[in-house]
């Protein structure tokens, strides 16, 4: 179930977090000292990247006015309305390896990738 920060209901779900996504945040949110209830992870997109576009992420305290606000696993996510038209439906899981460490989103509306899959284009 999804909302927008004055609470209002949505049908459709601005983004889907994973179990392992949302522990990963929620531990490093508490490890700052923040308030999981009131605060949140800020899913958006900017500009940039080889291939035009590129995920941002970073903890807020709270939502702004218009972000749609989706709560789960015990995670909040907050998206701006800009962000959401490239974002909508899309995934947050957190992946840990031998490799490398870290969050991934899965976008549907990705119509291109750039090869180190760090920008995209829709």
């Amino acid at each position: 179930m999804s909302t927008d920060a004055s609470g209002g209901s949505e049908l459709d779900t601005a983004v889907t977090v994973t179990p392992a996504a949302a522990e990963e945040a929620v531990s490093l949110m508490e490890g700052e000292g923040m308030d999981v209830d009131v605060g949140g992870l800020r899913l958006f997109v900017q500009q940039g990247g080889c291939a035009g576009l590129s995920y941002g992420m970073r903890f807020d305290t709270e939502p702004e006015e218009d972000d749609r606000v989706t709560e789960q696993h015990g995670l909040r996510v907050f998206v701006d309305p800009a962000s959401m038209n490239y974002i909508g439906g899309s995934t947050l899981d957190y992946e840990s390896g031998l490799q490398a460490a870290g969050f991934t989103v899965e976008n549907p509306n990705v119509e291109a990738e750039c090869g180190c899959g760090e920008s995209f284009r829709t």
